[in-house]
């Protein structure tokens, strides 16, 4: 059994997919294992991923789901009962992990207690530029790399450049709040297990905070590295993204705050 178990959401999107599949491909950390929570894609996802399995060195899990719309957290309940290690890290299919992404995670893990990471996100225009040589030599993390490319110098170039004491110094000083991000985030699988996993009434916007918000009342603590654990954000666009299921997401939301619920009667267990 591997120390830790890798969940990456996906949805027709097999070349940021591939691009993500390369960078942990060059983690540091290396006794993982993969599950690719696949929200309906079309079959050249799987036969992407079959193609570059000899060429990883970690295994794929492949699970899948029909196309029913947004549903996000069903297909992330089942890749969940799917892992078969005791603590998870979920990311998405458009964020490249930096290299020492897993073993910051890992290195970092505590009892009760989920860790909140964060993302730099990247323009369209420089997100389709990144080549496999980028990743595995790093250079989509390099603020040299990015500046040529046209980054500008902005304040959140510091997720990239912090290293030890700064980092630390950041990530305790940052008001981010330490949600749980759906992006980059980790925890137990049993505390994950204890709130019964994501709500699947939940849409895109703010579906993974709700979760968070859950294990915060069940008594899980939370740890903000949003300077620490780094992955890039590749661009793309939201068309599942609705005013209707946001307000619906913000009264589910709004009830878990007030009955401080820690259970979910629409989870992984039904």
């Amino acid at each position: 059994m591997k120390s830790v178990s890798v969940i990456v959401s996906t949805y027709n999107n097999p070349k940021w997919l591939e691009n993500v599949l390369w960078g942990f491909n060059c983690q540091t950390y290396r006794d993982f294992e993969m599950v690719v929570a696949d929200d309906g894609s079309k079959p050249n996802t799987k036969e992407l991923i079959d193609d570059l399995k000899p060429h990883l060195h970690y295994n794929i899990k492949h699970v899948w789901q029909e196309d029913d719309g947004f549903q996000k957290c069903k297909i992330l309940n089942k890749a969940i009962v799917a892992t078969d290690s005791d603590y998870i890290i979920m990311t998405d299919g458009d964020c490249i992990p930096r290299e020492d992404f897993v073993q910051v995670h890992y290195i970092n893990k505590e009892p009760a207690t989920f860790i909140s990471g964060g993302y730099y996100m990247l323009p369209m225009n420089i997100s389709k530029a990144i080549t496999k040589k980028d990743i595995e030599e790093q250079n989509c993390f390099n603020i040299q790399w990015l500046k040529d490319m046209g980054i500008p110098k902005t304040f959140k170039n510091n997720k990239l450049t912090a290293k030890g004491f700064v980092s630390k110094l950041f990530n305790t000083f940052t008001p981010t709040n330490s949600s749980w991000n759906g992006h980059n985030s980790s925890g137990w699988k049993r505390d994950i297990l204890n709130v019964n996993g994501f709500d699947e009434r939940m849409r895109y916007g703010g579906e993974d905070r709700e979760f968070g918000e859950r294990l915060l009342n069940f008594g899980i603590k939370s740890k903000q590295l949003r300077y620490s654990a780094v992955c890039v954000h590749l661009d793309h666009e939201r068309g599942y993204k609705t005013p209707e299921a946001i307000a619906r997401n913000m009264v589910i939301r709004k009830e878990v705050r007030q009955k401080r619920s820690v259970w979910t009667y629409y989870g992984i267990t039904k």
